[in-house]
């Protein structure tokens, strides 16, 4: 594959998730759209293709010392997410590769053709300590383009010859494909999935994360996962206040029929440009609830659409995010959602032996 592919747009696809991209933070200039009375603005979504750059980074693990986070490193095999999840905390860090977090951030993927032999070179260095790595911590690693470039299955695999931890966060039924190395590794403690479930309605799933698995399939996946011996977790995440917060009961319920072991919910994060893209969706999808919809975000983050502070970020403030948190924990308990999962096994980490090189006198012994 070349250093930029692009893959044509599929006219049976499901749209964008936003039509806008954003002028990039970072940039000292930026364009604003102008129609000339020719009508150049009629159509403000145009056909996007998918465009594929190559990324030439020499490590793949990020390290991370949040507190608000119950793992200090992470692994995505892409940048950039073809979900398009309107709401997506990730999209704003599109800015640091110069492209906007809007349409760019759906459309331009920076994938990452390395990635197992970086991991290899990583994990066989003397002075790595394991603990679990979590696949999907920024990006989804079964996005679309999974399908056919397989980068996270070849992650997978090295960290199953090495007896790493490694726990998966996806809303895609693609990672079903992988449930053959998941369960291999989970029968050692070595792997669980946290399946994203926001809502159980498709419409709005439809209207939130275009490309994304059905609520249905996504909750199929969770069976068929924990039927093959998988640890599965749900996360009802994001909880949008006036938007989908109104199901997290029945998403709890849901999962918890499907085979889900444990859950957890985060409330609506909006850093950097998603708040202006959240909010253009908002009117455009949903008019008529919009000013409730961004009056009760307020009401949750001390009257911003956001708050970036560590320990509030994830849950918010005031009366609204303490009775979300409130029923949440209700709904865990009652539906048996409320264990944390047991730790995965950093003990049984191995590097394996390399093959033999040239000239290597392999052993007689029998």
């Amino acid at each position: 594959m070349n250093s930029r592919t692009i893959i044509p747009r599929n006219t049976s696809f499901a749209p964008r998730g936003t039509p806008h991209d954003p002028a990039n933070r970072f940039e000292a200039t930026s364009t604003d759209p102008f129609d000339d009375g020719w009508d150049t603005l009629a159509d403000p979504t145009p056909p996007q293709d998918t465009i594929l750059i190559r990324d030439a980074s020499r490590s793949i693990i990020s390290h991370n010392d949040s507190p608000d986070l119950g793992f200090d490193r992470g692994l995505n095999p892409y940048r950039g997410c073809e979900h398009g999840c309107i709401y997506c905390y990730a999209r704003p860090t599109h800015a640091y590769l110069g492209f906007s977090a809007g349409l760019d951030f759906e459309t331009k993927l920076i994938f990452k053709p390395e990635a197992a032999h970086l991991l290899e070179r990583e994990l066989s260095r003397k002075s790595y300590i394991p603990a679990p790595i979590v696949l999907g911590s920024n990006t989804d690693p079964y996005q679309p383009v999974e399908r056919q470039l397989k980068l996270t299955r070849a992650v997978l695999e090295v960290l199953d010859r090495f007896n790493h931890p490694v726990s998966v966060i996806t809303k895609s039924a693609g990672v079903l494909r992988d449930a053959d190395i998941l369960a291999r590794m989970a029968g050692r403690n070595l792997a669980r999935v946290h399946l994203s479930i926001t809502t159980l309605d498709a419409r709005l799933a439809r209207a939130m994360e275009p490309r994304a698995a059905t609520p249905s399939r996504r909750l199929a996946t969770v069976a068929m996962l924990s039927e093959a011996g998988i640890p599965v977790g749900v996360l009802a995440a994001p909880m949008i206040p006036g938007v989908n917060d109104s199901e997290l009961e029945a998403i709890l319920e849901a999962s918890a029929k499907a085979g889900a072991r444990s859950a957890s919910a985060i409330l609506l994060r909006l850093p950097h440009e998603v708040g202006a893209l959240f909010e253009d969706w908002l009117h455009r999808t949903m008019p008529e609830r919009a000013r409730h919809v961004l009056s009760l975000i307020r009401q949750t983050r001390g009257g911003a659409l956001n708050d970036a502070k560590f320990g509030s970020r994830f849950k918010g403030s005031g009366p609204y995010a303490d009775l979300l948190a409130a029923r949440f924990r209700r709904a865990a308990a009652q539906y048996g959602l409320n264990h944390a999962p047991a730790p995965l096994d950093c003990a049984a980490f191995a590097r394996p032996n390399p093959p033999p090189g040239p000239g290597t006198q392999l052993s007689l012994a029998f």
